[in-house]
């Protein structure tokens, strides 16, 4: 976008453009997302920290795991705690933050730290109780996303990539600007790019789908009706595995986006999501001589 001249011959700068970017239903869902992937995280950890360990294959009640290939613990050193990580055979000292953190000012067996989970203390009960309720809200929350993308043309419209951006050069040449922090301006900035759209197909058709259902795989109420789902993960101990990958994965995601959000304009993005609209930052301008 290049710059004016008026009648005095000085240069203009091209206006500013607003559209309506996001809708009511995307917007809503978005933020009931945060909200539930929030308290899903945070009463997970608690979860995990009743049996900080994970393992693959079938087990029951009968049968001993072969040795973890994640676990979390902690030893006794002298007077105090040794917090360690282990991933398979490699083994790191995480004192202070996982195996042993502190608790009224004493280091305490504790997988992850109060301050990650909910309740803050240890109680399995009152986790699952706030897990599974939040898991519910989150499914139907994703449902209404669902029929809303799908009544309203939203995923084929602004989330499928077009031949064209889903080529390597057009790929590699995103990847770079992302890498220099260029971010689109102008007319570009209107649409996501094809980065933004395999990150969200990825998370939103592909991570948190399997997330849901590796959870629903975990309950036994819920073997009862679909016993099939434990053959398709391999058993409930492979399914806690992928369940906890994936949820990995998503903080992952979350991480990336809120940077994204930050460095590439906050309060343009923050405002978009809150009412919708969003401010088109002009291209680089060149003035024209009259």
């Amino acid at each position: 976008m290049t710059s004016v001249t008026n009648s005095t011959g000085l240069s203009q700068k091209p206006k500013k453009a607003v559209f309506y970017r996001h809708s009511w239903a995307v917007r809503i869902t978005h933020w009931l997302n945060v909200l539930c992937l929030s308290f899903l995280l945070m009463s997970g950890l608690q979860i995990f920290n009743a049996h900080p360990h994970l393992y693959w294959g079938q087990y029951g009640a009968d049968a001993l795991p072969d040795p973890a290939f994640l676990s979390i613990e902690a030893y006794a050193d002298g007077d105090s705690m040794k917090g360690v990580t282990s991933v398979g055979q490699l083994q790191f000292t995480t004192t202070g933050v996982l195996g042993a953190s502190k608790v009224d000012g004493e280091l305490t067996p504790r997988a992850f730290p109060s301050w990650l989970t909910i309740p803050s203390y240890q109680d399995l009960a009152t986790g699952r109780r706030w897990h599974f309720f939040f898991a519910w809200f989150f499914v139907i929350n994703g449902f209404v996303y669902m029929l809303y993308g799908l009544v309203s043309r939203h995923f084929r419209r602004d989330l499928l990539p077009t031949r064209a951006e889903l080529t390597s050069k057009h790929l590699a040449g995103e990847i770079a600007d992302h890498a220099r922090l260029r971010f689109p301006k102008g007319e570009k900035a209107r649409n996501y790019n094809s980065l933004q759209k395999l990150a969200y197909i990825g998370v939103g058709f592909i991570l948190l789908p399997l997330m849901v259902l590796t959870g629903l795989t975990m309950s036994p109420g819920f073997n009862a009706i679909f016993p099939w789902l434990l053959d398709v993960f391999g058993g409930r101990q492979s399914a806690r595995t992928i369940h906890f990958i994936t949820a990995s994965l998503v903080v992952v995601f979350v991480i990336v986006h809120v940077v994204m959000v930050l460095i590439s304009g906050v309060w343009n993005n923050m405002r978009s999501m809150i009412t919708g609209y969003y401010v088109l930052k002009p291209e680089a301008e060149k003035e024209i001589a009259k």
